[in-house]
């Protein structure tokens, strides 16, 4: 009906309101055509167009409004006013209302639509893959572009907050300009790939021969001397879990030696078990040592969580050789003295050595008892909560293994004092079946308390609810939602949150650091959608760094009152 509208390039959005309609006593009995026109003043484009009302016979005048968002009229539509010619029949019925006035009666009370219409932004597509805003820092731009550092100097340098806890800021560079200046450095992208291709050729030549390198440094090391301080591994063994884990390597395996020499002289199942016992003890606390000694390196980009866990896999290993070693040999050799009893010869050094036993294993296990109290105490938690939970998988392993010695030892004393009482050898492979079963048991639980561990498991609820309600209580924050407190091992924790934050507020704290009358000016000087687009814009990119800044600032917060916490990760919801 209107072909000029569709030429009108403008993003409109009309609402259409019924105003008047006129009564039917005033309503004329002729209908006349549509006839419309386009008037043009001040950046405001308006239609006007006279129709007949589709319900009954009157003629009735609207006016329609168009705002442009260019604001001149350069789209090829009519100025003014286009009104088709009328026929002799309407010739003759208009000069009556002619003589009345510029506009007949019927229409100063006919209907009227009255048509507003809103500018809005033409939605712009980015596409699958958009990288034109993009930042990238300086060592991204040398290895994945090529670039020298003198080639970076000549670019555009923004500086935005740092990730780091160590630095405040930091200069990135926009991607868009870096690929320019790569292909102006390299002439063409075929150039620049085949750059690419040869560092990496030559960076895998140097992952083929690490191994050479590693030694010849070390030869180097060893000529000239080392300077570099002391590892702290050393200090790692003289306190804590470490001290503990040496003193018992040191008793056990005293014990072990000590305990196979009276298993020859004698040839009692029951100090075979715990001869095996005994090394099965010194082995696996000798793979905690280890474990303790890997889990006290720095974090690297491989393992950026460090290797905090690997005492709980030492002690997960520790539990399966108790169970293979130790609990398999003592069943095996308990049913092989069943099936086939043997005379046991005098047991006189296999008590003695047994009292030893009881002794050193009595005092390994004192250590531990007051290693675990200790710590425990620093925790705020129980002496069973603590072994139960495996907040020090070293310790309970040693824990364990000496309560299991000093049981074991005297399970073994005493169905060797029945074999020598009665005579009959079949209590002494009973002995070894016991001692058999109870490091079965050993294992079991160290097995399942360090898997537990090991698949992330949480924190205490009262220490969760601690943080949670730190974060709501600060004014940026609304509500927190999928809250994740993982025990990393060795008091450490991950937090995760997703937090929906107060835009209010946050604003509020931009606005806080701004010049309100430069921004009232700014403002003020705004007449087109474009400068309207640019300013918010500019203040919308302003704000998102604020936001950052915000959660930066919790995440610090959180650590310093919660120095357990190591690794917070705060999601915007």
């Amino acid at each position: 009906m209107f072909p000029c509208l569709a030429h009108r390039p403008w993003q409109v959005l009309c609402r259409v309101y019924l105003l008047q309609r006129a009564p039917l006593s005033q309503r004329p009995s002729k209908i006349a055509k549509p006839c419309f026109g386009w008037q043009s003043g001040e950046g405001v484009h308006k239609l006007w167009f006279s129709f007949p009302d589709s319900r009954v016979t009157s003629l009735t005048w609207t006016q329609i409004q168009n705002c442009s968002t260019t604001g001149s009229d350069k789209d090829g539509s009519p100025a003014g006013p286009v009104e088709p010619k009328p026929t002799e029949k309407e010739q003759a019925a208009q000069p009556s209302a002619k003589s009345a006035g510029s506009k007949p009666q019927g229409l100063m009370k006919a209907q009227s639509i009255q048509v507003k219409v809103r500018a809005v932004l033409k939605k712009r597509e980015y596409g699958t893959k958009y990288t034109q805003n993009n930042f990238i820092t300086a060592v991204r731009a040398m290895n994945e572009f090529c670039l020298k550092l003198c080639d970076l100097e000549q670019l555009r340098k923004i500086s935005r907050r740092s990730p780091h806890d160590d630095t405040e800021a930091f200069t990135v560079f926009l991607r868009s300009d870096v690929e320019a200046k790569a292909l102006d450095v390299w002439g063409s992208q075929e150039a620049l790939a085949r750059e690419r291709n040869l560092r990496k050729e030559v960076e895998r030549e140097y992952q083929e021969n690490i191994f050479r390198n590693q030694k010849l440094l070390k030869e180097y090391k060893d000529f000239w001397g080392n300077t570099k301080p002391r590892s702290r591994k050393r200090v790692t063994f003289l306190q804590g879990p470490g001290k503990v884990v040496m003193v018992a390597i040191c008793i056990n395996g005293l014990n072990f030696f000590f305990k196979l020499l009276a298993w020859v002289y004698t040839g009692s199942a029951s100090m075979f078990s715990e001869a095996i016992h005994s090394l099965a003890d010194t082995c696996n606390q000798a793979l905690l040592a280890l474990g303790i000694s890997q889990s006290v390196r720095n974090p690297d980009a491989i393992h950026p969580y460090g290797f905090s866990n690997m005492r709980y896999i030492a002690s997960l290993i520790s539990g399966v050789g108790i169970f293979m070693m130790g609990a398999g040999l003592s069943w095996y050799h308990g049913i092989m003295g069943l099936l086939h009893p043997q005379p046991i010869e005098s047991l006189l050094w296999a008590y003695c050595i047994l009292a030893g036993s009881l002794v050193s294993e009595g005092a390994t296990l004192l250590v531990a008892i007051n290693e675990i109290k200790k710590s425990s105490r620093k925790q705020g938690l129980s002496f069973y909560e603590y072994v139960m939970q495996s907040r020090d998988p070293s310790t309970n392993v040693v824990l364990l293994e000496d309560a299991a010695a000093v049981v074991g030892v005297v399970l073994a004393a005493g169905c060797m004092g029945l074999t020598s009482l009665t005579g009959n050898p079949y209590y002494d492979s009973l002995g070894s079946l016991g001692v058999g079963t109870l490091l079965g048991t050993v294992s079991a639980f160290l097995i399942y308390t360090n898997t537990e561990a090991l698949l992330g498991r949480s924190i205490q609820a009262e220490h969760v609810q601690k943080l949670t309600e730190f974060l709501e209580n600060d004014p940026a924050v609304r509500a927190i939602h999928d809250v994740k407190a993982t025990d990393m091992g060795l008091s450490k924790v991950r937090f995760k949150a997703e937090v929906d934050f107060d835009g209010r507020v946050v604003t509020r704290s931009y606005l806080e650091k701004q010049d309100i009358e430069q921004i009232l000016s700014d403002i003020q000087q705004v007449k087109t959608p474009e400068e309207l687009e640019n300013f918010m814009l500019k203040h919308g990119e302003n704000i998102i760094d604020t936001l950052g800044a915000e959660v930066d600032r919790l995440e610090k917060e959180l650590k310093q009152r919660n120095p357990e916490v190591r690794h917070v990760d705060l999601e915007i919801l």
